[in-house]
């Protein structure tokens, strides 16, 4: 599946079961609760805090993929084809980057 594939199905599936979308607001409100639940997870996963027993059975990847569902919907709303922006992007960082990090004293 690709990113422009990606946007389709989700946009078949506001119209089949959503009703419509949220406005942008919302959505950016929502993006912002589904960040913050991955980094809860991360944080107390992988990082220094300790993981409660609530949070043990939380799936990092179907979190991510709620993070991916909204960014999906706003790429939609705003008539942004996130495949053509994620290409140019790539392009961007292979040219800006292809150095820099190998050149990063803080990375070896």
């Amino acid at each position: 599946m690709n990113i422009e594939n990606a946007q389709k199905q989700v946009d078949d599936w506001i119209k089949n079961h959503g009703v419509r979308y949220f406005n942008e607001l919302t959505n950016m409100a929502q993006l912002t609760e589904e960040v913050g639940e991955v980094a809860r997870i991360i944080a107390r996963r992988y990082g220094e805090q300790s993981e409660k027993e609530s949070d043990k059975n939380k799936d990092l990847g179907e979190e991510l993929a709620d993070v991916m569902f909204v960014v999906l919907c706003l790429a939609n709303q705003t008539g942004i084809n996130l495949q053509d922006a994620f290409e140019k992007k790539l392009d961007i960082k292979i040219k800006r980057d292809h150095d820099r990090h190998h050149n990063n004293d803080k990375l070896k």
